[in-house]
């Protein structure tokens, strides 16, 4: 019995040191949106009366604050932000509440935001146009009680301020 302890004990004290693999396994998204999403994501702007610049991707950006200091240095960078997700008619499908944050590696999240965030610093703050394929894509996006928040194929609009990077 004291031999099986002490190799449960053994056991215990090697998986409990053992360190967690703490590598990132995100890779960058080669996607591009296709030019008929991209034109009508530029008809949504000019119809908002929206200005902002196209990246090479195909989404839309206002940078409102470029932030300074600390960049993002790659998907596996630690951001927490506040954010507002809505529609182009302003309907709003998810926010961060007042004063909270969200926290997150950045390849958790859509490509738009992939390529987006980064062109911002801590402190930044921008506005991202996402056409569909740099979204959700033909994925319908429910609640928990299955509801529709997100139809497919939804052109999204952000406004993203960076709290902290890590």
């Amino acid at each position: 019995m004291k031999i099986f302890l002490s190799v449960l004990t053994l056991i215990i004290f090697i998986a409990g040191c053992g360190k967690k693999d703490q590598s990132c396994s995100f890779t960058d998204s080669n996607s591009i949106a296709p030019a008929a999403e991209v034109q009508q994501l530029q008809d949504s702007l000019n119809k908002y009366a929206i200005t902002a610049i196209k990246h090479s991707t195909g989404f839309f950006y206002k940078i409102n604050t470029q932030g300074s200091g600390t960049g993002i240095a790659n998907l596996c960078t630690n951001i927490s932000v506040s954010y507002k997700g809505s529609f182009f008619n302003g309907k709003i499908f998810d926010s961060t509440i007042t004063g909270q944050k969200a926290d997150f590696q950045l390849g958790e999240v859509l490509v738009g935001w992939q390529k987006g965030v980064p062109l911002i610093s801590k402190g930044g703050d921008i506005d991202l146009y996402i056409p569909p394929s740099l979204a959700y894509g033909s994925t319908p996006r429910t609640d928990n009680m299955g509801n529709v928040v997100i139809p497919a194929n939804s052109y999204l609009v952000f406004n993203i301020h960076i709290i902290e990077i890590q």
